[in-house]
Order: C-alpha cells, then sequence, then structure tokens
C-alpha cells in the first residue's frame, strides 16, 4: 500500500509518500518521497503564526510541494490525461475557497498522469483552522481526480505514531538534523529526508500495551494512554497555557526571537556547560498535585516578575533565567508523567510533538526511564519527526486505512481532541 500523507495544520507545508507493508502488530515503511516548506521566516516579525499568511503559503506552496514528494519517489510523470467536463466542475466547487490553489493545481491535473498511490491521508485537526482547510480541499480534489479513497488524520495521533516508529532506541531516521534543524527557520522547498538518495525504513512491532504518551508542542501538553491500537484515553493535561506556548512567552521577555523554544535551549544549555547550578530559583507548578494535569501559565508569570526586578540583564542572568525555566518544565513534566505511569501500568512511553525535539527534556526522560523505569521502553522521535510533518500522517493513516475508515466528507476542526477523560 502506498499512502500520500498531506500536513497543513500549522506553518509547514509538507507531503510525504510512503510505501505501508503489513499489519497493526508489524508494519514497515518505506520514505519514498518526503518534501516540505517552512514559513518560519515569514512569521517571525508577528511573534507567531499568523493564520491568514500561513492560509496564504499552503496555497501556493502545496503543488510545487507535491511535485517535489512525486519525484523524489519517481511517481511523477509526465502526460496529458483527459478530465472529463463534470470531474473539472467538481474539483472548481472543491477548490473555491483557495483561489491561489486552483489554478496550479489544475495546470498540474492536466500535465500529469495519476500516480500509483492507493491512499490519501490529511490531517483534519487540530490546528489553525484556515491552514487546514487549504489541505483538507487540496486532498479532496486530488481524491477525487486520482478516484483514490481518503482518510482524515487527527495531527496528535500522527505525532504518536511518529515516536512509535522511530524511537529512540531506534534511529532509522538519519539523525544530522538536530534541533535547529527540526525547527528549522530557513524558508526552503528541501526535503528534510530527501537529496541524498538514502531511503529512509521505519518499523512498527512489538509495540507492548497500554502505551502512554506525553504530548508536548505549542498548542498541547497531554497524556495519553493508548490502551490498544488508536483507542485514547485522556490522562492529564495542561489547564492554560501549553508547554510550547510558555516557552515562547517566556522567550519574547528575554527579548528572544520567535519561535522562542529553541532559543531558551540554546542558553539553557550554554548555562549547563558552566555550571548546574542557577542563579534563579522558579516554582514547580503543580508538581506535588494529585492529579495528572500541569499548569505552566504561574511559571511564565514567576518569570515576570522575576524580570520586573531585573532591568538590566547580563548574558550570564539571561542564560541562568533560560537554565532555571527549563530545569522546572522538565521537572513538572517527568514527576506528571511519572505518575501516570505509575496509576496505569503502561508498559511503552513515548514523547511527541514539536516540543519533544528539546535536548534537556530527553536527557532527563532518558536518563530517568533507565533509573527508575527500566521495565518502561521509552520511544522518542528521531528529530525530523517532531516538527509538523507529513511523514507522520501517513503513519497515522495506514493504521486508519487498514481499518476501512474512508472518507467522502471531512471537516476541519481546530480543536480536535485525540482522547477524553474516561
Amino acid at each position: 500500500m502506498k499512502i500520500l500523507g498531506i500536513e497543513t495544520s500549522c506553518d509547514e507545508t509538507a507531503i510525504a509518500i510512503l510505501e505501508c507493508k503489513g499489519d497493526e502488530k508489524h508494519a514497515e515503511f518505506i520514505v519514498l518521497g518526503n518534501a516540505l516548506l517552512s514559513q518560519i521566516d515569514i512569521h517571525r516579525e508577528y511573534g507567531g503564526v499568523f493564520p491568514a499568511l500561513a492560509k496564504r503559503e499552503h496555497a501556493k506552496n502545496l503543488v510545487p510541494i507535491l511535485e517535489a514528494a512525486l519525484e523524489e519517489a519517481e511517481l511523477l510523470h509526465e502526460d496529458t490525461p483527459i478530465i472529463p467536463e463534470e470531474t473539472r466542475h467538481k474539483l472548481s466547487e472543491i477548490l473555491a475557497r483557495e483561489p491561489g490553489l486552483s489554478e496550479a493545481f489544475f495546470e498540474f491535473i492536466s500535465e500529469c498522469e495519476p500516480p500509483e498511490i492507493d491512499v490519501i491521508a490529511v490531517t483534519a485537526g487540530p490546528g489553525l483552522e484556515p491552514a487546514l482547510w487549504v489541505g483538507i480541499n487540496f486532498a479532496k480534489a486530488l481524491a477525487l481526480v486520482w478516484n483514490k479513497p481518503l482518510v482524515a488524520v487527527n495531527h496528535m495521533e500522527g505525532h504518536v505514531i511518529a515516536a512509535l516508529a522511530s524511537g529512540n532506541h531506534v534511529a532509522s531516521l538519519r539523525e544530522d538534523h538536530d534541533a535547529k534543524a527540526a525547527l528549522a527557520s530557513s524558508n526552503h522547498a528541501a526535503p528534510p529526508l530527501a537529496g541524498s538518495g538514502v531511503t529512509d525504513t521505519l518499523e512498527i512491532k512489538d509495540i507492548e500495551f497500554p502505551v502512554l504518551a506525553l504530548l508536548i508542542s505549542g498548542g498541547h501538553t497531554e497524556l495519553v494512554l493508548m490502551k490498544e491500537w488508536l483507542q485514547y484515553e485522556l490522562i492529564g493535561a495542561t489547564r492554560d497555557d501549553a508547554v510550547g506556548e510558555a516557552f515562547d512567552k517566556v522567550a519574547r521577555m528575554l527579548g528572544l526571537p520567535y519561535p522562542g523554544g529553541p532559543e531558551i535551549s540554546r542558553l539553557a544549555e550554554e548555562s549547563r556547560r558552566k555550571t548546574s547550578e542557577t542563579l534563579f530559583k522558579l516554582p514547580r507548578p503543580m508538581l506535588h498535585d494529585a492529579t495528572c494535569d500541569f499548569s505552566f501559565a504561574g511559571l511564565k508569570t514567576s518569570v515576570l516578575y522575576l524580570l520586573k526586578t531585573r532591568t538590566d540583564l547580563n548574558e550570564r542572568e539571561k542564560q541562568s533565567i533560560a537554565h532555571e525555566f527549563e530545569n522546572a518544565v522538565t521537572d513538572v513534566l517527568w514527576k506528571k508523567t511519572s505518575r501516570a505511569l505509575g496509576e496505569t501500568g503502561a508498559q511503552t512511553l513515548v514523547i511527541g510533538g514539536g516540543v519533544s525535539v528539546n535536548t534537556h527534556i530527553r536527557r532527563t526522560f532518558t536518563e530517568n526511564i533507565k533509573e527508575e523505569n527500566p521495565e518502561v521502553a521509552l520511544r522518542i522521535p528521531s528529530a525530523a519527526l517532531t516538527t509538523d510533518n507529513a511523514i507522520m500522517i501517513a503513519l497515522a493513516g495506514f493504521y486508519r486505512a487498514q481499518r476501512k475508515e474512508f472518507k467522502t466528507e471531512i471537516l476541519a476542526n481546530g480543536n480536535l481532541p485525540l482522547a477524553q477523560k474516561a
């Protein structure tokens, strides 16, 4: 089965093509083509992602990104297929909301034959709804003109499956894409895994259930239990700011550029190279609370109050604040995750989402699992799979396709939950 995945939930336009073999118990995935374009440079001046701009850029870049992925997969073949007028009319209706995309789409389908794709998977949410709609409408148009089934994917499920597929003990994807590359600030169309002719293989097998997932990103901080394949229960969640949001807000307080997470991490690591001690102490919100919920708004506010007493920070003080903030976040994440492991009896722990690329978080969890929970299998994604990529959408799409969860209509849902509390 060949699956084409499409991801447009935020500020990265991504398309990947995977050849999938096997079933839920043991599956192998070959990355045939993978193309991603980041919009970070465009949004940097706003200090965050501007939805209208994200939608515009997705519409402009989806066709070139598709062509790049198909070409890498050796599935791009020129031809002049005959498209019935009725089909053209339906396509026009689907793409009516995407004027920036429609012209390029019709030019593409008029010059290239349908590729050997079996299923199309697309992100339905969560994310920015204007951005999601562009990807969904593009996927619907492709499914119609190519006569292929369509599956909807929850973006957060993609992060879970990606972690299960790579993991810190299965470094199948090339690791030359470090934290900075994973959150690349360059606006280019060069796919992160393409260009070298190397074919990457991912594998999912011998998963021990239940699986506990810590999902940490700009919009999410959740502990989700996967009892069996694709059966989820929410164990804990943030009551206010997501962890990635807290990183970005603290970075702005320190005068650091967007995105703030890599900048905080850079300063913190510079401080750690000098000393394990910090000049300041910050609270660990809800650390001893009996639930598995999180709160980061108070931690952010503590940094704000600290800065009010330090109007002229030197570089050493900035580094130390970043160091202590990152320590506080990581302490809370580990404490809550450890509690959830004990309460659920989870045999596998995965960490997914953009913040999972953080060096200190990865290091701390790896060391703590080894020391405190050696019976638990820890899986953290390769750096290239922490960002909003299409490989993870294709991976999750495979499992949904296995269950024949094909859709004729998909609606964008910016707040689409992966799980509910029992």
